[in-house]
């Protein structure tokens, strides 16, 4: 019988022409089975319906079936029991085929449990013990053999279930699971028997996790009666929601004279004392106890716990339904009142109890008035700033500059900062009538210096008239204690006359650059701000509306709507009566002028900028190139006037950022969008140099040449009527 086996199983194959015993599951050329021949599965066969076309490691990746399962295990020389029910858990992953035993733990038990079989492939029992477990070998109600230890299967999860319907198992119903007999015999004497020792349990922890963190605060005050001088003791009570404890600290005022010690109460359950006083050590406890014999055994009692609690003592303490402000609480015998509370503990009563008045009582004496500081009259010895820096403290500090704005209003690329007026001196004498000022007002310092213009035959030297610094006004005091009012910005407009040191100027033009500053920081410049303007001439000559009306119409005869600004001038200035100084005459006169457009020769600020690549050494055009192409999606040779200016920013481009938006705007199409390619080209100053600058031809006024600098563009006609429909209304 064991040859007809032995042959059975194995047969004869070729290797290398020399005949050789193979195995019967060994396959034919390919692969392909051989005639008859039926070779057996390695592991599980899922249908096509089932998972997907990747390998069962992916499509099944973290997918396991779980069965419940027991097994009897005997127990020898033991008479309470002769064999031991244990459940168990069976997981079948179905990436692998692997399968692992797990026993949940059971209190008490005294058996190392856990995972009992770990996960690895189980071959079947003999004699298939060259084959492995499958999904094909699991069912509900059936037996499976795990290394001679029989496992019956009694149910599964409802995963479980489903899987096996879609493999095509037809499922047997769930089996019951039988009980140890031996646990059941020790619940049965466990539930007949009364503990000794009556436990009661206190759950704190649902309050300790809900409110951990959660304190209450108040502040209080104790009237000591005590005391030397019974003045108020100010406490800080804080109440934890966790464990309904307080604690209270004392705040003790500077120079108070008391002892600084770190709590005026620690921490723990506040009691609430009855009229009887204090109790004694020992009279509450957290059980009781009762004397079965009494006295008459001798001296030896015998104590059982009272479950009753006969003669228990129950004390009462402070919870937070106790605390409110205007409350006065009992602390170990001293009255304290509860006065007020912080936020946090304002919403926590007003969600849990509904409370809305939490007006706090006064505690506090109002504290006395501060002595006005005074100080000496200034000396004359130094600046007013650094003589009053030694009043100030012992040791003499040099006083401090207003760095930040500084920073803010130095000068930045051609943002200047400066403001530059031309003036002439208020003066009867010829000699000094036609002398020509300009007078630099640095926003940074709020600093002024003044420059002479040169004029020829005059016997008047030009140059530097007035070293730059701080100019005082006029007319206050040079030895007293205030500190003096210096010449602000908004202090030198057109018109405006000004005395600096005793020279009466008048300020009868401003460049181009300062009307610009003024206007655009219009909330700091009233003279150049249209709105405040506006209003004020309206408020003037709201009621000669008709009037006014009239008189602008006599003045355009031929139905232009526009006025020369001369004319316009002398009509505001009859109007307000002198009300308006020529800087707001000149203001509006700039809001309502007629746009005359000057353009900006391209020549000449591509001379500047190349110039400023020149001289830095800046010559990364192509990779400049490269990376405006790349970032044009689309191909078109166009992109967003705020992505070029990023761009050339992150190259460290050295121009300024007026001359860089200035040089964009012109290569922009209607849309906004910037030609890059022509841009950078006319930048490259290697390929395409400008030889020579261009300069910007504006129309000049006689005898405005000075310092350089251009004068403000001349504002030749007046829109008038959009300045009547502002003031007045539309006419109907």
């Amino acid at each position: 019988l064991g040859k007809e086996k032995f042959h059975k199983s194995q047969h004869w194959g070729y290797c290398n022409n020399v005949a050789m015993l193979v195995g019967e599951d060994k396959p034919g050329i390919g692969g392909e089975p051989l005639p008859g021949q039926k070779l057996k599965p390695k592991r599980s066969v899922f249908p096509g319906e089932i998972g997907s076309d990747l390998p069962a490691w992916v499509a099944f990746d973290k997918q396991v079936l779980s069965f419940d399962a027991y097994f009897e295990e005997e127990v020898p020389d033991k008479n309470q029991e002769l064999y031991r029910i244990r459940h168990c858990k069976i997981y079948f992953y179905l990436e692998d085929d692997t399968i692992q035993v797990v026993e949940p733990q059971v209190k008490n038990s005294g058996i190392t449990q856990g995972t009992i079989v770990r996960r690895h492939r189980i071959p079947l029992p003999p004699p298939n013990e060259d084959q492995f477990y499958t999904i094909d070998h699991f069912n509900i109600n059936t037996e499976v053999i795990f290394y001679a230890r029989r496992y019956k299967i009694t149910d599964c999860d409802q995963f479980t279930k489903n899987f096996l319907r879609k493999m095509g198992v037809r499922l047997n119903p769930p089996a019951s699971r039988p009980d140890d007999p031996y646990t059941k015999e020790r619940e049965k004497i466990l539930d007949s028997m009364d503990p000794l020792r009556p436990y009661e349990r206190i759950d704190t922890l649902k309050q300790f996790l809900e409110h951990d963190g959660h304190v209450l605060r108040f502040f209080c005050v104790w009237d000591d009666p005590e005391s030397m001088f019974h003045d108020p003791r100010e406490l800080v009570l804080h109440y934890y929601l966790s464990d309904d404890t307080i604690d209270i600290k004392e705040v003790v005022p500077v120079n108070s004279g008391r002892d600084v010690v770190p709590r005026f109460l620690r921490r723990d359950k506040l009691p609430k004392y009855a009229p009887t006083g204090l109790y004694q050590p020992g009279t509450i406890t957290s059980r009781t106890v009762l004397n079965v014999f009494g006295n008459f055994v001798g001296n030896r009692g015998r104590y059982i716990l009272d479950n009753r609690k006969t003669g228990a003592v129950h004390q009462e303490f402070y919870r937070d339904s106790d605390l409110k402000i205007g409350a006065v609480i009992n602390v170990w015998g001293r009255k304290i009142i509860l006065c007020d509370c912080d936020e946090f503990t304002k919403d926590y009563y007003r969600t849990k109890y509904g409370l809305e008045d939490f007006t706090p009582v006064p505690y506090k004496a109002p504290p006395p008035p501060k002595p006005e500081k005074t100080f000496p009259p200034y000396t004359g010895f130094g600046s007013e700033e650094d003589s009053l820096c030694s009043c100030m403290g012992l040791l003499p500090k040099p006083p401090q500059k207003d760095f930040k704005k500084f920073m803010e209003k130095d000068r930045s690329g051609l943002e200047s900062n400066i403001l530059r007026f031309l003036a002439k001196l208020v003066t009867d004498s010829s000699v000094d009538k036609d002398r020509k000022f300009i007078i630099c007002y640095f926003l940074s310092d709020d600093t002024i210096s003044i420059f002479e213009h040169m004029q020829r035959n005059t016997g008047i030297l030009g140059g530097k008239f007035l070293e730059r610094g701080r100019i005082k006004k006029p007319g206050q005091e040079p030895f007293k204690s205030e500190p003096s009012e210096y010449f602000k910005a908004q202090d030198l407009f057109v018109g405006a006359r000004v005395c600096f040191h005793g020279h009466n100027f008048l300020l009868v033009d401003a460049d181009e650059y300062t009307i610009n500053y003024m206007e655009k920081h219009a909330n700091e410049f009233s003279v150049a701000d249209t709105g405040f303007i506006l209003k004020k001439l309206k408020d003037i000559a709201e009621p000669h509306s008709q009037e006014i009306r009239q008189v602008f119409a006599a003045a355009d005869p031929e139905h232009t709507k526009v006025i020369e600004y001369d004319t316009f001038r002398n009509l505001v200035v009859s109007i307000t009566d002198g009300a308006f100084s020529e800087h707001e005459i000149r203001t509006l006169g700039r809001y309502y002028s007629v746009k005359e457009e000057y353009e900006t020769d391209l020549h000449f600020l591509l001379a500047v900028a190349q110039e400023q690549l020149k001289k830095n050494s800046f010559e990364n055009f192509g990779q400049l190139s490269a990376v405006l192409v790349y970032n044009d999606r689309e191909k078109c040779g166009l992109l967003p006037h705020k992505m070029c200016r990023t761009i050339c920013k992150s190259f460290k481009l050295p121009l300024a950022e007026d001359l860089l938006h200035a040089l964009l705007t012109m290569f922009e199409d209607d849309h906004k969008q910037v030609e890059y390619k022509k841009f950078v080209d006319r930048l490259n100053w290697r390929e395409n140099q400008i030889p020579a600058f261009q300069t910007i031809k504006l129309p000049l006024k006689s005898g405005d040449d000075w310092n350089g600098q251009p004068p403000s563009l001349p504002v030749k006609r007046i829109k008038y009527l959009p300045l009547l429909d502002d003031l007045f209304g539309k006419e109907e």
